[in-house]
């Protein structure tokens, strides 16, 4: 279930944990897998997200500890004995590597000039003012 152009949701960040697969079989006798992971990301306050890639997702996007990747996701809520839990489902992981182009902002902004050093002057004061 991929969701609407518009309404992709991502997150970028790197691997910090990733959980053995987990399989079993549902009630209805089908088999299924899933793998779990946590990434963090690299916001001034990073934050953690787990998520979870399910069926052929899991075999899919295999993910490793350092991967820095983007992670295409749905945000899941289901209801259980009265209390409500939510799930991060990836879709997607595309896996960035460290040598990232800057953005088009990054790459057209003009270097910052050094700074002069106004402590030693000299006895010259050519302000016109």
């Amino acid at each position: 279930m991929n969701p609407d152009k518009d309404k992709i949701m991502e997150v970028t960040g790197k691997i910090i944990v990733a959980l053995p697969a987990v399989s079993g079989t549902s009630a209805a006798g089908k088999a299924w897998n899933k793998r779990e992971y946590v990434l963090e990301t690299e916001d001034t306050y990073p934050k953690k997200v787990f998520f979870d890639f399910f069926g052929e997702k899991a075999d899919q996007y295999p993910l490793a500890v350092g991967d820095k990747v983007r992670l295409s996701f749905d945000i899941e809520s289901r209801e259980y004995n009265g209390r409500w839990y939510t799930n991060i489902r990836g879709w997607k992981a595309d896996k960035l590597d460290g040598t990232a182009q800057a953005s088009p902002a990054e790459a057209t902004a003009a270097p910052i000039p050094p700074v002069e050093d106004f402590t030693t002057g000299s006895s010259n004061d050519d302000l016109p003012f």
